[in-house]
């Protein structure tokens, strides 16, 4: 698109490669928490649960700092993860997409706990009654029914990775073509004298994809719903 340089577009690939690693690999974790905070019984889940919703109370830069501390190349963890696998998160596209999913994180699992509290517990009932192992049951029974769920989780946090800015500059700085997501670019833009047409342009996209997802999300939802519905039918 003209105007926008070249470094910015960098920007926009790059943040779209940060939200589809944050959502890969914090899905998983996401499902097993809500799992436990809608079906859970044992103590200390009140524990469990404001430190998943913690990131949307902190604010951001507060937790790029506890990121900073934690994962950083001092940190107890970040200097294990580079002696041990060479892994690096600070200053680097991975603390950027590690950022993203921890802000990411409250979003979806609230969405995936709210799908699974929908689940009637009487179809996992009747699949034990019937002799159907508890993983068999999650398999065939709650995973499908959830789906929805997961899906609106997962596109909510790919948006959410997407527009994330103050833990992300603050954990990984805002190196251009290295750590520079579409936020950062924006923000870079501003603060060069004549840069506010670009700026304006990557606004543009940022408000595009978040809008591509949030559509994204309801219609694969309604899909999978009315697919299950039809089955169940």
């Amino acid at each position: 698109m003209n105007g926008i340089p070249p470094e910015a577009w960098g920007a926009v690939f790059l943040s779209l490669k940060v939200a589809a690693v944050a959502v890969a690999f914090s899905l998983p974790l996401g499902i097993a928490a809500a799992m436990a905070l809608a079906r859970g019984r044992m103590p200390g889940l009140w524990l469990l649960n404001a430190l998943v919703h913690l990131p949307l109370i902190l604010p951001p830069v507060v937790t790029g700092y506890f990121l900073l501390l934690v994962f950083g190349r001092k940190g107890a963890v970040g200097a294990f993860l580079e002696q041990a696998f060479g892994l690096i998160f600070a200053f680097r596209w991975t603390g950027a997409a590690l950022a993203a999913a921890v802000m990411g994180f409250p979003l979806m699992v609230r969405a995936i706990r709210l799908a699974i509290e929908a689940v009637d517990p009487g179809l996992e009932q009747a699949a034990a009654t019937l002799g159907a192992s508890r993983i068999w049951t999650f398999v065939t029974i709650t995973l499908p029914l959830m789906l929805p769920g997961i899906i609106a989780g997962a596109i909510l946090a790919f948006a959410k990775a997407m527009g994330e800015f103050g833990a992300t500059i603050t954990f990984v700085s805002n190196i251009p073509g290295q750590t520079q997501t579409l936020p950062s670019a924006i923000y870079a833009l501003l603060q060069v004298p004549g840069g506010e047409a670009a700026a304006a342009r990557l606004a543009a996209i940022s408000v595009a994809v978040a809008l591509a997802a949030v559509l994204g999300s309801e219609v694969l939802s309604r899909a999978v719903a009315r697919r299950i519905g039809g089955r169940d039918a």
